[in-house]
């Protein structure tokens, strides 16, 4: 009974936050959109729809973009330093996967056929597989770990999604030649298979917060400042990024699994659910971490080419300090005596006078004496 509050809210948030993107879906549910052919076959009609159009042209220019940029490194690796040459090939990589993902809403937009359900067991998982892994290894390496540096952190990152693929072709093999049934699953089915996805996308949320951690509780003196400062925001970036990639999929899935039956919107909803998810989250991922780690990338190659500083004028062009002028001791001022001296004055004075006066009184003495004799 205290549950039922709970969940009827729930329900209806998500119907009014889900609800104006996707209320075109009912029209081609039974009929034709408008624009759309007489000879186009009903599993197109979404592709002339209000929401199709929408998502088409939102992942038409994340495409676009990917590739635009992909080029633009390609052309920049020729003058980039091979220390950073690593870097260049994940980030290329992961490019590519994003752009994968830009390029997987079409398949969602049409209707689910024998053709596209492949592409869409296979396909999704794979490509957040290699984008969530290149995050966790950018992560590793930002750390400092050893497993991640240079070109490792491709074969991490290519490793990491190899399991998303075995899963996956272990997957279709099993339905598709083992049984020989057709490519049909179930909306929980499918997101079971996503589950090592989301443990990427756990795992590189934690390795992000840890460095982020790293970068504001300790400072290194070998850094300069400029060099602190990126890395702080290549931190918080990173974690953004993974943040908003959590909540993509966290909604798309409780949509998919449970929000879309809920409401009575099953399956009417849950290829647009998916399709809207896969152009957001491209678009996360691009901005979050592709373009800006492009820009971190270009600053370092520039702060490396640096000249070094001159400092030509500053020092003396002996290689030798000159040598400190002799101390004065006093010798060459003639009032000036040291106790020494004043005491060998004294002795010398007492002894040519004392004696003196003593042959004197000794003489004196003896006179009278010897007049008397």
């Amino acid at each position: 009974m205290l549950l039922q509050p709970i969940q009827t809210f729930r329900l209806d948030f998500l119907s009014c936050f889900c609800y104006f993107p996707f209320y075109h879906c009912e029209r081609w549910n039974g009929s034709r959109p408008v624009g759309c052919g007489s000879a186009l076959a009903q599993e197109y009609w979404p592709l002339c729809d209000t929401w199709g159009i929408v998502v088409q042209a939102a992942a038409g220019v994340g495409l676009v973009s990917c590739v635009v940029l992909m080029l633009a490194l390609l052309l920049w690796s020729a003058c980039a330093s091979r220390r950073r040459s690593g870097a260049l090939a994940a980030l290329l990589l992961f490019l590519l996967a994003t752009a994968g993902i830009f390029a997987l809403p079409y398949s969602f937009i049409i209707a689910l056929s024998p053709q596209t359900c492949p592409v869409r067991v296979f396909a999704l998982g794979v490509l957040f597989s290699v984008a969530f892994g290149a995050l966790l290894a950018r992560g590793l390496a930002l750390l400092g770990v050893a497993l991640a540096r240079g070109w490792r952190e491709v074969a991490v990152a290519a490793a990491l999604a190899l399991v998303q693929v075995i899963v996956a072709a272990e997957w279709l093999l099993v339905v598709l030649v083992q049984d020989k049934r057709t490519c049909q699953f179930s909306q929980p089915e499918f997101a079971m298979l996503q589950i090592y996805v989301m443990v990427l996308l756990a795992a590189a949320l934690m390795t992000a917060l840890r460095f982020l951690r790293y970068t504001c509780v300790t400072y290194s003196y070998s850094d300069s400042g400029s060099t602190h400062r990126q890395n702080k925001l290549q931190a918080a970036l990173l974690v953004l990024t993974l943040l908003l990639s959590a909540c993509v999929w966290l909604i798309w899935i409780t949509l998919l699994t449970y929000g879309n039956h809920a409401m009575g919107r099953s399956p009417l909803w849950d290829d647009p659910v998916i399709s809207v998810a896969l152009t957001a989250n491209g678009w996360v991922l691009l901005l979050g971490h592709g373009f800006t780690q492009v820009r971190f990338m270009c600053k370092s190659n520039a702060r490396a080419k640096d000249p070094p500083l001159d400092f030509t004028g500053w020092t003396s062009p002996r290689t030798q300090p000159a040598a400190p002028p002799d101390l004065k001791t006093g010798t060459d001022n003639e009032g000036f005596q040291t106790d020494a001296d004043a005491d060998a004055r004294r002795v010398s004075v007492l002894n040519n006078t004392i004696p003196a006066c003593t042959e004197q009184d000794q003489s004196t003495k003896l006179l009278p004496m010897t007049g008397r004799g």
